[in-house]
């Protein structure tokens, strides 16, 4: 049975991978502290095997964390020069592939939800092939392989490493914010363990006026936005506002739909999603990418959208939820 754990390892082979091409490059202007970096990172995938088992300790990771931190905000985190293709070579490549170009992306979607939906019929001998509890994750992981090998089969490269050194190039313009979603989704988990949706409902209920649903409705759908402009993350805002708003007040003394509620309260999230730059991989990681001037350019073109996006919300929640 193909299991998370062979996930987990497979990502941390490629960030030892990609450490030892940083340490191996002479011209790195942070060689040494970039590859400490994403080597540290990979090794940690593979240690979390035996903590996960039980069979080691859980706070060499917590360790490991710190040294990361430390890392990347002392500015030991750089990047270097790669060789890549320039612009009249892609052009080049364009025009030669044509829309063949494309069935690589479109291989690892394809090989995920045919793999997803086939997993309860592949077994060997009764065991299943994929694992149960994490199939989409596994079959990510096969879609992304499948995807790899078929740009090698269609573009034929002339060094077969191509993807690694390419892949590394793609991690080093993006840097430290690519570990930001895995960050804050543990940041959520950790308010949420540590009472913060309870201490928030506390102080709301102070606040808000009694028998008042526009004022309910008000504190839920920003308190949705302001959690998510400060962790970054819908998902991590959403238990901490529903816990002290969304489920007691909205619900249970409104009587609102809990379905219409917490689908727009999540909507109401993702407007603050739109204006933070702790949502990394959605608002400072195109800018990257993009090599724009302004790193918070993506931010500033969308709160445009978002504000009046979020009062839509209030709306639809007020008049929707509520009969």
């Amino acid at each position: 049975m193909i299991n998370v754990e062979a996930v987990y390892w497979l990502i941390g082979i490629l960030f030892v991978a990609w450490a030892s091409l940083i340490a191996a490059d002479t011209n790195h202007p942070r060689r040494w502290g970039s590859s400490a970096f994403w080597g540290i990172l990979g090794l940690c995938f593979f240690y979390s095997t035996w903590v996960q088992a039980g069979t080691a300790p859980g706070w060499i990771l917590g360790v490991a964390v710190l040294v990361l931190v430390v890392l990347a905000s002392t500015g030991l985190l750089g990047h270097g020069k790669h060789r890549t293709s320039t612009g009249p070579e892609r052009e080049s490549y364009a025009k030669r592939f044509g829309n063949k170009l494309f069935i690589p992306a479109l291989t690892l979607p394809l090989v995920t939800v045919i793999l997803v939906l086939a997993a309860p019929v592949l077994n060997i001998g009764g065991t299943p092939l994929l694992d149960p509890k994490n199939t989409t994750l596994v079959a990510l992981a096969i879609g992304a392989v499948a995807a790899v090998i078929v740009a090698l089969v269609i573009l034929k490269p002339k060094n077969p490493a191509t993807p690694i050194f390419e892949s590394r190039r793609i991690l080093e313009s993006i840097g430290w914010a690519a570990l930001l979603p895995q960050m804050l989704t543990t940041l959520g988990i950790l308010f949420t363990k540590a009472g913060v949706g309870t201490a928030v409902g506390n102080l709301a209920s102070g606040l808000l006026p009694k028998g008042s649903l526009i004022a309910g409705v008000l504190v839920y759908c920003i308190g949705m936005f302001l959690f998510t402009v400060l962790m970054g993350n819908g998902f991590a805002a959403f238990p901490i506002m529903t816990a002290a708003i969304g489920w007691p007040v909205l619900v249970q003394t409104f009587h609102g739909d809990p379905a219409i509620i917490f689908a727009i309260g999540m909507l109401a999230g993702f407007c603050g999603t739109l204006c933070t730059p702790m949502a990394a991989n959605f608002n400072l990681v195109p800018s990257a990418l993009l090599e724009m001037n302004n790193k918070y350019g993506v931010i500033t073109a969308q709160v445009g959208t978002a504000i009046p996006l979020l009062a839509v919300n209030i709306a639809l929640m007020y008049f929707l939820a509520f009969h």
